[in-house]
């Protein structure tokens, strides 16, 4: 095995330090979604943990329950999308030098 073996490993350790450090910012990252007019927000971070639901007064109505369950909702998935777009896989990722690696595009 040559020197195109070594130089294969150290790349496969840098890509999976690469990956450790994205998946420790990804833990760390929170991010906030929004429903229409900021009256339902939800904080999650990277591991989708929802951290905190705040709900303004003037969106509850017991008479409109479902109301408040689509609020809900919108907020939910605006903060999953903003949590996709934040996430490191969406970073450019350094060049690789040929390495194909099955199961992984880039």
């Amino acid at each position: 095995m040559g020197s195109g073996f070594a130089k294969k490993k150290k790349q496969a350790r840098m890509l999976q330090e690469q990956f450790s450090k994205m998946q420790d910012t990804l833990k760390n990252t929170e991010v906030i979604g929004n429903a229409p007019n900021e009256l339902v927000q939800i904080t999650i971070n990277g591991d989708y943990d929802i951290l905190k639901v705040k709900i303004k007064e003037e969106c509850v109505d017991k008479d409109d329950v479902e109301g408040l369950e689509d609020l809900v909702k919108a907020a939910l998935n605006d903060a999953m999308g903003k949590l996709k777009e934040s996430s490191p896989m969406n970073m450019d990722m350094p060049n690789l030098g040929g390495m194909n690696i099955p199961g992984l595009s880039f």
